[in-house]
């Protein structure tokens, strides 16, 4: 197998005059590293010396420090470089006209999780829209989608969800590399932004992560692992519930339960519908933080036996509608707030729009459905959204 080469690496490698006598600002995480694991911001600083004036981070905080949900960053200031550090997770989410000043370019170094509600996504077209404004260039130093770049999941954001984990109309689990969503919304959106890209060598679009032979950086901390990020799609719903998600334990995503739930009974449920890709095991685990914390949590823990195979938006769905029907009386969606949305129900802007939880709620699914039913109540006819942005892939 052809060796990956990242942006980073590409830019240093193959494009070091993109640069050259331009003072830039970098926004990076610890997940922000070449395929020989340094740090960009520390490898750029050294190949340009004097040009890396700020540096942006996302959130979770440069070193993905901070919690989920509306736990900030403040602003820091690195003094390694003596540069500040702005972020944009904290009092404002997007670059402003100050944060910006004396910049020619953003360079844009972030590993992606491959769905649509990680916020990364949106920090970036923040990005996007006020450097087009300002008249900074923006460079993109592309990355895998670990998650392959071949298939979708899940329904289209509808435009009145829109909220900070939606900002435009993608689906669920998108299919695209951080560059070529940044392409793909400048046109879309009509940014207007002077936009570059790096793209990665080595990598095709039925990579999964564990092909790539990179190693796996958290990009956030409760995405520990590659597999996390497969299930994510799915699992990220039961942020929407009362249902805990396995954060405050070793296995977020991968777990779900709550005091409520008897475990044989969930996974012997479940075990009838035959979902694609996943085993199925009863479990009990304790949240050290989060929803049911210290309090003993009954659920199922799901272990990848075929990630081509798995859908993670359908297995959740099937999942929450089983304890839906079997605990009708315990089980919630919560109400916001919920990534600054105060009005909207958190379940609305994660599935993209109120069709889940009305469905749920007129019991027009039921778990014993197959996953081709399931599905087909919860996104309506959509054409391929990989085929829609087609003139905007950069990898075969």
């Amino acid at each position: 197998m052809m060796p990956i080469q990242l942006g980073i690496d590409r830019l240093l490698q193959d494009f070091p005059n993109k640069l050259q006598g331009k003072k830039f600002g970098v926004l990076a995480h610890q997940a922000s590293v070449t395929s020989d694991l340094h740090y960009s911001f520390d490898v750029l600083n050294a190949a340009y010396p004097g040009q890396l004036k700020a540096l942006f981070s996302p959130q979770h905080g440069i070193w993905g420090e901070q919690q989920a949900n509306m736990i900030e960053t403040g602003d820091s200031l690195d003094q390694g470089r003596n540069i500040p550090v702005y972020s944009l997770y904290g009092d404002v989410r997007w670059p402003t006209e100050e944060m910006l000043a004396g910049l020619d370019c953003l360079l844009v170094d972030l590993q992606d999780a491959g769905t649509r509600v990680y916020t990364y996504l949106w920090t970036l077209s923040y990005c996007l829209e006020v450097c087009g404004k300002q008249g900074v260039e923006v460079l993109v130093l592309d990355r895998p989608n670990p998650l392959g770049g071949q298939i979708t999941e899940g329904p289209i954001l509808q435009k009145d969800f829109r909220s900070f984990v939606g900002r435009y109309e993608i689906p669920m689990r998108h299919g695209l590399t951080i560059g070529e969503f940044a392409a793909w919304a400048n046109s879309a959106q009509d940014l207007g932004v002077s936009l570059d890209i790096v793209t990665t060598s080595g990598w095709s679009r039925e990579m999964l992560w564990r092909d790539t032979g990179l190693h796996w950086i958290p990009p956030s901390p409760n995405m520990p692992t590659p597999t996390t990020a497969l299930l994510y799609p799915g699992m990220v719903l039961l942020e929407g519930t009362n249902l805990s998600e396995g954060r405050g334990t070793t296995r977020p995503f991968e777990v779900f339960g709550a005091p409520f739930i008897e475990p044989e009974l969930l996974a012997a449920e479940l075990a009838k519908l035959n979902l694609p890709g996943v085993k199925i095991l009863p479990t009990r685990f304790e949240p050290t933080f989060d929803k049911w914390k210290n309090q003993s949590c009954g659920g199922v823990a799901f272990y990848v036996s075929d990630p081509a195979a798995l859908r993670s938006y359908e297995l959740t769905v099937a999942a929450l509608l089983t304890v839906k029907q079997l605990w009708p009386n315990e089980f919630r969606w919560l109400p916001p707030p919920y990534e600054y949305e105060t009005k909207k129900m958190p379940i609305d802007i994660l599935s993209g729009s109120e069709q889940l939880k009305t469905s749920f709620e007129a019991s027009e699914i039921k778990a014993e459905d197959d996953n081709l039913t399931i599905n087909s109540h919860l996104s309506p006819p959509q054409t391929n959204f990989l085929a829609e942005v087609s003139e905007f892939l950069l990898y075969e």
